[in-house]
């Protein structure tokens, strides 16, 4: 034995590949549940209504800062799945398990707005503001989020008031007020001039002296006849947040697919046979395998899920035009739909895809089940 070889017999083996790193990879692969909201995950008082169009014509001191979202490619778009990102980052549903904004601790929720812009940051390359969040068109413009309509936080260097003196603002700035709803879908992004006389004012019960109405923070919310003078994008508010899958499924549906503690394949596997013939995304699989490889669960399921006649296409190979050849939703990368299908003669009128000269189409509830054929990888072996 050279003297490397007795060096290294002198010391005694530690289990060194069981340490932090096992332990932290059996930690974030723990499966947890969570029961259903009880509460609605925000208020939308009377006074706070958006309703589908704009309620007055561009603000003057707006217009630049308007016409940049309205113009810049693809902002609507954009802007939404910036929204819907910001609040999948805080479920963070494969080591959570959670699929609900009021499933969050309160340190959490109170976050959400720093993620809302944080993600509108990187998605629009917004340079930083000489005061405040951004510059955008020439003009500093704050970000503010609020899961209530009406919601919005005004701090006071926002806005000119003689009364501040050194914490005034060095103008009456612009604010982009956001908000979601993801029990409804909706959501709404808004651009309105900030000054005091908007802001609310209370009235001292023992005096019947005005004032102004502070919390805590020495922050401010729009008063209610405030809502008139905002200039709502795109039209006012949106229904197309996209769609929370997992929250919007009947709870029966749900228990169903959480019902394998011991198995994430098993949890995906019944999730395609709940979700049939709509986009699952990659971070509703994510979710509901709590693992590391959840994606590859997805990718099981096609072969575990065949012989009940399902089709579990992606968006690669021949699986898009399978997609598109029966008219369903198109996957792109990170989304997979489902759909159960068999075999039909020339007669049929149902739309169809072909392998090995057989058509399938999409089952009929009261058609039997057959096995689903195996796609071919390459567009030159299938036809319809």
């Amino acid at each position: 034995m050279n003297q490397d070889t007795l060096a290294l017999e002198d010391h005694p083996k530690t289990p060194t590949q069981d340490s932090r790193a096992r332990a932290i990879r059996r930690r974030r692969n723990l499966f947890r549940t969570h029961a259903a909201p009880r509460a609605p995950m925000g208020k939308a008082p009377a006074a706070w209504t958006i309703h589908s169009g704009r309620s007055l014509s561009v603000p003057r001191p707006l217009t630049e800062i308007i016409e940049w979202f309205e113009t810049a490619p693809d902002a609507r778009e954009r802007f939404r799945w910036a929204l819907r990102d910001s609040l999948d980052e805080l479920l963070d549903g494969q080591r959570t398990g959670r699929w609900a904004y009021q499933q969050l601790s309160k340190t959490e929720k109170t976050y959400l707005g720093t993620a809302v812009e944080v993600n509108l940051t990187k998605e629009f390359d917004f340079a930083d503001g000489d005061d405040l969040d951004w510059r955008i068109a020439g003009r500093d413009v704050d970000c503010k989020f609020s899961k209530d309509l009406g919601g919005w936080e005004i701090p006071m260097e926002m806005y000119r008031c003689a009364d501040h003196e050194g914490r005034q603002g060095k103008a009456d700035h612009a604010a982009l007020l956001t908000w979601l709803n993801d029990d409804t879908s909706r959501w709404a992004a808004g651009l309105i001039t900030i000054t005091d006389d908007l802001l609310r004012w209370r009235t001292d019960k023992m005096t019947g002296e005005v004032g102004r109405a502070y919390n805590r923070d020495n922050k401010r919310r729009l008063a209610d006849a405030s809502a008139a003078s905002i200039y709502w994008l795109w039209g006012g508010r949106q229904n197309d947040l996209p769609r929370n899958l997992l929250l919007h499924l009947s709870t029966p549906a749900r228990d169903r697919i959480f019902s394998f503690p011991r198995s994430g394949q098993a949890r995906v596997n019944q999730l395609f046979r709940e979700v049939q013939e709509s986009i699952v995304s990659r971070q509703t699989v994510l979710t509901v395998a709590q693992q590391d490889d959840a994606p590859k669960r997805a990718r099981d399921a096609r072969l575990n899920l065949r012989d009940e006649g399902l089709l579990v296409l992606g968006h690669q190979e021949s699986h898009p035009h399978v997609a598109k050849a029966l008219r369903l939703p198109v996957p792109v990368k990170g989304e997979w739909i489902a759909t159960r299908v068999v075999p039909v003669e020339a007669t049929d009128s149902r739309p169809f895809f072909s392998v090995a000269e057989q058509r399938w189409a999409r089952a009929q509830p009261d058609e039997p089940v057959v096995a689903a054929p195996k796609l071919p990888q390459r567009l030159d072996a299938f036809w319809t």
